[in-house]
């Protein structure tokens, strides 16, 4: 049975209330809020005077329904009036989340001849002489793309590329935040393979790296595959990648926590979609004994039916034994559960199955395979994909870092030393402070970026994929 989930900034909203000035007022509206289920997050400071008083409050909430059930309880009271109320996550959305920025004045006629005509024209020149220099002299230098079909948005689905623009854009707000990346969301109104892989080769000369998001698998395996051949920049799908480096820096700190060696453990990896397939590749080159991926059929072993292409590699590497049977099945004795895939899948009578000290790393969004509630204390480590609970496997930790070190050095390619480089540096971050609920840095932890950037540059370095 699925946890009710707690109240979250999520679905936070902002009343805008008329207070009677009169003792016992406020406290009434708290109550009523806290009786609601309602978790007050904000109360803008205030000094009574007067017959009334306006004032704002944000509230958590757990979803679109107890939000309306909090408001309608506010309106009851007869000595509050509200006013106006809005959900804060759609009034932040409103206009979009990014903008462009000029990085040089045009006040006067000379700056107008330097940064346009006539004087650009020496510029683009120079370029045409040498199109290398467009890293120099033009935003490449440090822009990405961020390439979606909208064909899996988050736990969305194939929602298409117009609904996928806000969680594009947020990615864009995240590339700049938490790197100084410059990124740009393109939406394709295409979800041909052929069409979505010319189209970016076609604007790559604007980019210094792609970031593809949020396309379905398999296609998403055949668009990265051909791109990474295709073009000289980076070209990186975060929902496979991102997701791998991140849930491997916590599986080495976990396994820190428990007395185990990596080349001695058994994984099991539910949901053998595009993150699936790229932590079972980063965890077999990191050295786990023994990987089994699960999908909808049941295990996936060498000859098993209904294999597409990915899943086909993934038998031929993975799960020597050929063992068969369920999730639960293959699930008995294995050290480490890592889960892509659906919500509600186990209880913790299956965690019971697992070998001593389990692993847990339960990363479907935004309802986890099984949440720690219900894991009822039996993992040794526990971690989701969600920031309400502790160790969130959040691709943030790695791909602004990623980028960074590419773009610092001039990468032509992302390779899978790169990749180890990051989680090697995200995993480094913990250091002696690990616990068992701290075995992931927060993706606000500004010692993140400062480490794996410049591991990821050296890497890149190291492996001969860099103009410098």
């Amino acid at each position: 049975m699925a946890v009710p989930s707690a109240p979250s900034a999520a679905f936070q909203i902002q009343l805008r209330v008329r207070l009677k000035n009169v003792p016992g007022v406020l406290g009434a509206l708290a109550s009523v809020i806290g009786d609601a289920g309602g978790n007050i997050a904000v109360v803008e400071g205030f000094e009574a005077k007067g017959a009334s008083i306006e004032r704002s409050i944000c509230v958590n909430c757990r979803d679109e329904a107890h939000q309306v059930r909090i408001v309608a309880a506010v309106e009851a009271l007869e000595t509050v009036d509200l006013l106006e109320w809005f959900d804060r996550t759609f009034r932040m959305h409103e206009g979009g989340k990014i903008e462009t920025d000029p990085l040089c004045s045009v006040a006067d006629r000379d700056d107008l001849s330097m940064a346009y005509t006539p004087g650009v024209a020496r510029v683009c020149m120079a370029i045409h002489h040498n199109p290398e220099k467009s890293f120099d002299y033009t935003i490449r230098k440090n822009t990405v793309a961020i390439v979606s079909d909208g064909t899996a948005v988050l736990g969305l689905g194939n929602i298409g590329p117009e609904a996928a623009m806000p969680v594009m854009e947020g990615k864009a707000l995240l590339f700049k935040e938490f790197a100084g990346v410059d990124a740009f969301p393109l939406c394709l109104n295409t979800t041909d393979t052929e069409e979505i892989i010319e189209t970016v080769e076609r604007i790559a000369p604007t980019f210094g790296g792609i970031n593809l998001e949020d396309i379905a698998a398999p296609a998403c395996f055949e668009i990265e595959e051909r791109l990474k051949e295709s073009l000289d920049i980076p070209v990186f799908h975060d929902d496979q990648h991102g997701t791998a480096v991140v849930a491997l820096a916590a599986l080495w700190n976990s396994l820190r926590l428990v007395d185990k060696k990596i080349e001695d453990i058994s994984v099991v990896i539910s949901g053998i979609g595009a993150a699936g397939v790229a932590i079972g590749k980063i965890l077999l080159s990191a050295g786990v004994g023994e990987v089994i991926g699960v999908d909808s059929t049941g295990a996936i072993y060498t000859g098993r039916d209904r294999l597409n292409s990915a899943k086909q590699w993934f038998a031929e590497n993975t799960n020597v034994d050929r063992k068969a049977g369920t999730l639960k099945d293959v699930l008995a004795g294995s050290d480490v559960f890592m889960g892509v895939s659906a919500p509600d899948l186990l209880d913790a009578a299956d965690l019971r199955t697992m070998a001593a000290k389990p692993i847990v790393f339960a990363m479907a969004n935004p309802n986890p395979e099984i949440t720690p509630e219900a894991a009822d204390g039996v993992a040794a480590v526990m971690a989701t994909g969600r920031s309400d609970y502790p160790n969130q496997i959040n691709n943030v930790l790695a791909f602004p870092g990623l980028f960074r070190g590419a773009l610092d050095v001039n990468a032509t390619d992302i390779t899978e030393s790169m990749k180890l480089a990051a989680a090697e540096n995200i995993a480094a971050v913990v250091g002696d402070d690990l616990t068992p609920e701290y075995v992931i840095p927060s993706v606000f932890d500004k010692r993140v970026l400062e480490a794996v950037a410049p591991a990821v540059s050296a890497a890149a370095v190291a492996d001969g994929v860099t103009r410098a």
